[in-house]
C-alpha cells in the first residue's frame, strides 16, 4: 500500500523513530497510525531486552534549579557510546526528564521512573529510546536538594554536574564559583566534621604507616598522623579548600566576604568519569 510522507513524518514526530522504521511500521499496520505506534514501541521493548546485559557507561549528567532557587534536581541518563551522548535529541530527552523531576521532586529514582511524561511512564520512554537509538539507555541516577539558595553547574560535555545549597541568598556568580570549585576539586564533604568516621580512621592509619615506613619515631606517629589528617581535610573538604580563583583564601573565607554567616549546607556532585 502507498504510505504518505506526511504520515511518516507525523509518526516520526510522535515516536522519535527513524524514517524507515516509521514507514515500515505504517506498512505493517496497513496505514493505522495507532497500530504503527504500538509496533514501534514493541520493537523498542524487544531491542531493550536484547541489550539488557550491555554496558551503558556513557551519557549525560544534568542538573537544574527552580526559578526561585530553593530546590534543585540532578539526573544521569546513560547510553553505550559518546556519539549518542553528544546527540542533541538524546540531551533533549534527558532534559525533559530533568524538568519533570524538578517540577515533581519525586521521592527517589524509582518514583521518577514511574512519573507520567507525555501520557506514559518515564521508564517506558527510556525503553522506547533504546529501540529508537539502538543502544542500551538507562536512567541510572536521580538526586535532589532543597536549600535557602541553590545553584547548579554542568561542566562542558555534560559528563559532570554539581549542585550546591547555601543557608542564605547570595550573588549568583559567587554561588556558581563554589559549584565550579566542587566540580574541579572533587571534595568528599562540605567540612571536616562531615567526613565519615571510617574515612578519618583510614586516613590516620595510612598516615601512621607512611610515617613508620619513613623511619619516624613510634612516639611521634600520632602527632605526625594528626598533622597529615589536617592537610587531608584542607584538600578534601569544600569549605577548607583553597579557592581555585584565588589560592590565598579558602572557600569559607571567600563566602565570608559576602556574609560572615554564609555557608554551604548541601553539596551534590556526580560524574561519569569516576
Amino acid at each position: 500500500m502507498s504510505i504518505k510522507a506526511a504520515d511518516v513524518a507525523k509518526l516520526r514526530k510522535a515516536t522519535g523513530a527513524g524514517m524507515m522504521d516509521c514507514k515500515n511500521a505504517l506498512v505493517e499496520a496497513e496505514g493505522d497510525f495507532d497500530a504503527a505506534v504500538t509496533i514501534i514501541r514493541k520493537k523498542g521493548m524487544s531491542i531493550a531486552n536484547k541489550r539488557a546485559d550491555r554496558s551503558a557507561t556513557e551519557g549525560v549528567v544534568l542538573a537544574k534549579v527552580s526559578e526561585d532557587k530553593k530546590s534543585g534536581a540532578m539526573i544521569t541518563l546513560n547510553c553505550e557510546t559518546d556519539f549518542v551522548a553528544k546527540n542533541d535529541s538524546f540531551v533533549e530527552f534527558a532534559t525533559k526528564i530533568l524538568d519533570l523531576a524538578l517540577t515533581n521532586m519525586p521521592a527517589d529514582l524509582e518514583a521518577l521512573k514511574a512519573l507520567d511524561l507525555e501520557g506514559r511512564k518515564v521508564e517506558e520512554h527510556v525503553t522506547e529510546q533504546t529501540g529508537i537509538i539502538g543502544e542500551k539507555i538507562d536512567l541510572s541516577f536521580f538526586g535532589k536538594m532543597e536549600a535557602e539558595y541553590a545553584v547548579a553547574y554542568i561542566h562542558a560535555g555534560n559528563k559532570l554536574s554539581t549542585m550546591i545549597g547555601f543557608n542564605n541568598t547570595l550573588e549568583e556568580q559567587m554561588a556558581r564559583d563554589v559549584a565550579m570549585q566542587a566540580a574541579a576539586m572533587a571534595p568528599i564533604s562540605i567540612d571536616k566534621d562531615d567526613v565519615e568516621a571510617d574515612v578519618v580512621a583510614k586516613e590516620l592509619e595510612i598516615a601512621k604507616e607512611k610515617a613508620r615506613i619513613e623511619g619516624k619515631p613510634e612516639a611521634m606517629l600520632d602527632k605526625i598522623a594528626a598533622g597529615r589528617l589536617a592537610k587531608f581535610f584542607k584538600e578534601s573538604t569544600l569549605l577548607n579548600q583553597d579557592f581555585v580563583k584565588n589560592n590565598k583564601q579558602t572557600i569559607k573565607q571567600y563566602l565570608a566576604e559576602a556574609n560572615k554567616d554564609l555557608t554551604v549546607t548541601k553539596m551534590m556532585r556526580f560524574t561519569l568519569n569516576a
